[in-house]
């Protein structure tokens, strides 16, 4: 599949995540999107320097300034498994309004056209590095880094979007 673009309707996939009682449970992205304007922003993986000092600490600080301007969801997803990402969640003590969700397969960043293959480097397959706004399903804004680059997917890139 080409990269996910503006005017696309985001696709339906299933998300994962631990509860509290550590179960793990799947929900599906339209369920969790349909009818709000939220932001999805995918990251290589849990706990890496860019994504864990930059990345994820961005959109938990400026998640209530998101929110004022109308976002009700702001979702993170990696190609980690879903008790790595409640571990990585649980690092972040601040954060009240990131949701972390596991890919582990990869099959919807698949099915974004938003695979990064580092197996050279021996991570396998994981997410390139995005950040889209979502609107009733509908993909206003795309920004999608280019290898390992952090210049367009921030929660500020975001907010100049709102």
């Amino acid at each position: 599949m080409a990269c996910i673009a503006v005017g696309d309707t985001i696709p339906d996939g299933t998300f994962s995540y631990v509860d509290e009682a550590d179960q793990i449970l799947n929900v599906s992205v339209h369920s969790l999107a349909a009818g709000k304007q939220v932001i999805l922003f995918g990251v290589p993986g849990a706990f890496t320097p860019t994504c864990s000092l930059k990345h994820v600490p961005g959109f938990i600080e400026k998640a209530e300034e998101l929110k004022s301007k109308g976002i009700s969801e702001i979702f993170l997803i990696s190609v980690n498994d879903p008790y790595v990402m409640k571990a990585w969640a649980k690092s972040y003590p601040e954060n009240k309004h990131v949701k972390f969700f596991s890919d582990s397969s990869a099959a919807y960043i698949k099915t974004l056209g938003l695979v990064l293959d580092v197996s050279d480097r021996g991570f396998g397959i994981r997410s390139q590095r995005f950040a889209v706004l979502i609107d009733d399903l509908k993909v206003k804004v795309a920004n999608v880094e280019s290898g390992g680059q952090f210049k367009v997917s921030s929660a500020e890139d975001m907010l100049q979007a709102l």
